[in-house]
């Protein structure tokens, strides 16, 4: 389906007054383009592996919306337009001037899945869903994987750098933590590996159909896991329902900004002598999250890169 696109540039400081002024016309689902810097309660629900760099705030915003094409473009336009010129009187509104273009529907949540393509981490077989298994891969440690709208297929090399660290220390029958579970990658292989027990937690509520789903397309049980939304960092809930003192190993696949605060935290969750894996680290803060897991009381054991990622594996003591 095709629809009418138009591109209105204003000022950051009216962007949020004329989105409102849009909405009440009539028009729905505007995305704003600009260049403010993220708030820390941005960061925080950012489910991505890095933070895009984002040049200094101009001033200037864009906000895009769309008509239908049979809708009386001229009509809508001009309110708009009036509605700008009134709003001058007391808010600077910039050029506010309009492009028009077209586009069409766009499958945003399936269209990724051109991309991704099964593969190796070392002698794992991760593969999408949709995907079969080739006779020559038969018999080899394979996982299928649908991350749908949540964080984890495996490619990136903070995950492949957990995932080796994780094979090489969970022994049979631990009980795992992965804080930041995405699409349950992690506690999928933990029990692969060996692993008695995982649980998840995450802050995108798509993470908890994601997981369920990978872990049943996998074959494992629900009395293998579980997996709940939520922030252990400052959530006394989720924090009972994790559990104290009770994980052999906790996995943190995230942002070193979050891990600062976050390594405290899980100490409490931890048994002693139990392992800490923390990845999701751009090399330049690695001394940043190497401190504060020793600030913490934690022994690091090893330091791990992988391209411009590192991930550090600490022990409680």
């Amino acid at each position: 389906m095709k629809w009418k696109q138009f591109r209105l540039k204003t000022t950051t400081e009216a962007e949020d007054m004329v989105s409102s002024m849009l909405a009440e016309l009539g028009i729905e689902g505007v995305q704003i383009e600009d260049r403010i810097p993220l708030t820390a309660e941005d960061k925080e629900q950012m489910f991505v592996d890095i933070l895009p760099d984002i040049a200094e705030d101009d001033g200037i915003a864009y906000l895009t919306f769309y008509l239908d094409m049979e809708e009386d473009k001229e009509k809508v336009l001009g309110a708009v337009r009036r509605e700008l010129d009134e709003m001058r009187s007391y808010l600077d509104v910039g050029e506010g001037t309009i492009e028009e273009s077209e586009t069409e529907d766009v499958d945003w949540v399936n269209n990724w899945k051109k991309y991704f393509h099964q593969f190796y981490i070392d002698d794992i077989l991760v593969i999408p869903s949709w995907e079969q298994v080739k006779e020559e891969d038969e018999g080899k440690l394979v996982i299928h994987i649908d991350p749908g709208t949540a964080f984890g297929t495996g490619m990136h090399e903070t995950t492949q750098l957990c995932i080796r660290a994780l094979k090489k220390y969970v022994k049979k029958d631990d009980v795992i933590l992965d804080v930041g579970c995405g699409s349950g990658i992690l506690g999928m292989l933990a029990i692969k590996f060996g692993a008695g027990y995982t649980v998840g937690t995450d802050l995108d509520p798509c993470a908890v159909a994601a997981t369920h789903e990978n872990m049943e397309v996998n074959g494992i049980g629900k009395d293998k896991y579980e997996v709940m939304t939520g922030n252990i960092i400052d959530d006394r809930k989720v924090k009972e329902q994790v559990g104290f003192e009770r994980y052999d190993i906790v996995l943190a696949n995230i942002l070193a900004d979050v891990l600062v605060p976050l390594t405290p935290v899980v100490c409490g969750h931890m048994k002693r002598g139990a392992l800490y894996i923390m990845s999701g680290i751009i090399d330049d803060k690695e001394q940043t999250v190497v401190d504060a897991a020793r600030a913490a009381g934690l022994e690091v054991l090893e330091v791990n890169a992988q391209g411009e990622w590192v991930s550090v594996v600490a022990k409680k003591r």
